[in-house]
């Protein structure tokens, strides 16, 4: 048991900083991989949910330090989340659920080339502040709330590139939906930890690493990397994430 836990952190570790650079939790790829390891699916969504959470906090904290948190978009995407995903999950009984998840691959298959490849004009300092930050963060509430919850999937994955698309640098996009997660995550693990016992020691160890990669994560971020190193890290995560989706659908 003590090997798969020193596996289980040594792997959330590595997970964690890369996915901490593009401002998005580890969950998508923990659960998956806790279950291969034998974990119940419910437990490891839960563990999966809380390690996003404590990793996110930790990347925030530094985040808000290095004053990237946008927290006029932030505010209003994650109240306006907690309306329309139960709204979206709701919906899901009008809907064909392959469909939809197939448009979502095709729609992360889109915003990833824009990451890697399209240059949005750069925008003058200070015009991400104010009016613009409200009314964006208003828009994507709604939009990532709703769609997150119709397909079951986070709606971090529409934020981090509607923000860059729309001009927001790549870096406060990253961190501000790295604020964003920490409290859509905390909610849904306590929806999965209410109906299924959590694993504590697997979870300190997991956490360990959870934490170990989330404050290196978001060192690099913001010393090592410029904006464009950045974009190519959202990007390849989008594609990854696009990939695993296409695989359980098809």
């Amino acid at each position: 048991m003590l090997t798969i836990n020193l596996a289980a952190a040594v792997l959330v570790f590595v997970v964690t900083t890369v996915l901490t650079i593009a401002g998005v939790g580890s969950a998508f790829i923990v659960i998956p991989t806790f279950y291969w390891l034998g974990v119940p699916l419910t437990e490891a969504m839960a563990i999966g949910l809380l390690l996003n959470a404590i990793s996110m906090t930790f990347a925030s904290a530094n985040y808000i330090r290095y004053k990237l948190v946008l927290f006029r978009t932030a505010i209003p995407i994650i109240m306006l989340a907690m309306i329309f995903s139960p709204l979206g999950a709701y919906s899901t009984r009008y809907f064909p659920k392959n469909i939809l998840i197939l448009l979502f691959v095709l729609f992360l298959v889109f915003a990833a080339s824009m990451m890697l490849f399209y240059k949005p004009k750069k925008k003058s300092k200070g015009q991400e502040d104010g009016k613009k930050e409200l009314t964006t963060g208003i828009s994507l509430g709604i939009g990532a709330g709703y769609l997150g919850g119709l397909l079951g999937v986070g709606g971090w994955n529409f934020i981090v590139p509607a923000l860059v698309w729309l001009g927001i640098d790549p870096k406060k996009a990253s961190a501000t939906t790295a604020f964003i997660v920490v409290f859509s995550s905390i909610s849904g693990f306590f929806g999965h930890a209410a109906v299924e016992a959590v694993n504590w020691n697997l979870l300190m160890f997991a956490a360990a690493g959870s934490v170990a990669g989330a404050i290196l994560g978001s060192w690099l971020m913001h010393k090592k990397l410029n904006t464009n190193q950045v974009k190519k890290v959202i990007g390849v995560v989008l594609y990854a994430i696009a990939a695993k989706m296409a695989w359980g659908l098809f």
